[in-house]
């Protein structure tokens, strides 16, 4: 089973395609004009099982956008994923130089981490279970 996890924003949304055991097959970052377009082309590629839309900024507006991808839309409670999304970027990329030597949770990585975000949206919707209602 795949999850195509979404972080929306205002301006950009962060993607990640996930499979059962959450391991990242592709993410990225779109600007919400392309997001549509570049999701389609993931799900013609793969199958994905649900699309896991993290309940945040303009999700109800890109969830109507991505409506016509066919996919199941399942909304994720976002709390948190933004600082842990700084901390899984950390972990995949650990500071060289004497920037490691500041703790990473005083630092901000040189790029957006928005398909971070949508990687944990996923991984949250796998770790919620097929079986469990979702949150009200």
């Amino acid at each position: 089973m795949y999850v195509l996890g979404v972080d929306p924003g205002s301006a950009k949304a962060g993607y990640a395609l996930v499979d059962g055991d959450g391991t990242v097959v592709v993410a990225g970052i779109e600007t919400v004009a392309a997001l549509a377009a570049r999701l389609r082309a993931i799900v013609e590629e793969h199958p994905v099982a649900v699309l896991a839309l993290g309940r945040g900024t303009r999700a109800a507006a890109i969830a109507a956008g991505l409506a016509a991808l066919g996919v199941p839309i399942e909304q994720v409670d976002e709390f948190e994923t933004t600082r842990r999304a700084r901390e899984l970027y950390f972990t995949e990329n650990p500071p060289r130089g004497w920037r490691r030597l500041i703790p990473s949770g005083m630092q901000l990585p040189p790029r957006p981490v928005d398909d971070y975000a949508a990687v944990l949206i996923a991984r949250r919707f796998l770790a919620r279970g097929e079986s469990d209602p979702p949150p009200k």
